[in-house]
C-alpha cells in the first residue's frame, strides 16, 4: 500500500444493513495498522481511515483509478 500513497483510488465500504459507501479519493497515508483516504467533494473535504483487516475481510474494497483510461476516453470523444 505504501507504494500507492498519493494515487487516486475508488473506495467501496460496506457499512452493514445494505448501506454502502462509495467514494473516490487519494490514498493520503499508511500506518502500521490503518490507512487514510482523503475524499474531496465540492465545499467538503473528508478523511476516512480503515484498517487492513477491513480489506482482508472484504468490508472495504479498493481499486486504483487509472488516469490513463480517462485520458484515452476524452480523446475518442
Amino acid at each position: 500500500m505504501e507504494s500507492h500513497v498519493g494515487q487516486k483510488i475508488r473506495l467501496r465500504a460496506h457499512r452493514g444493513r445494505r448501506k454502502t459507501l462509495e467514494k473516490v479519493g487519494v490514498l493520503e497515508n499508511t500506518y502500521p495498522s490503518i490507512f487514510v483516504v482523503r475524499v474531496e467533494e465540492p465545499n467538503y473535504q473528508q478523511r476516512l481511515s480503515f484498517s487492513y483487516a477491513d480489506v482482508l475481510t472484504e468490508t472495504v474494497e479498493l481499486t486504483l483509478v487509472n488516469q490513463d483510461a480517462k485520458t484515452k476516453n476524452k480523446k475518442r470523444a
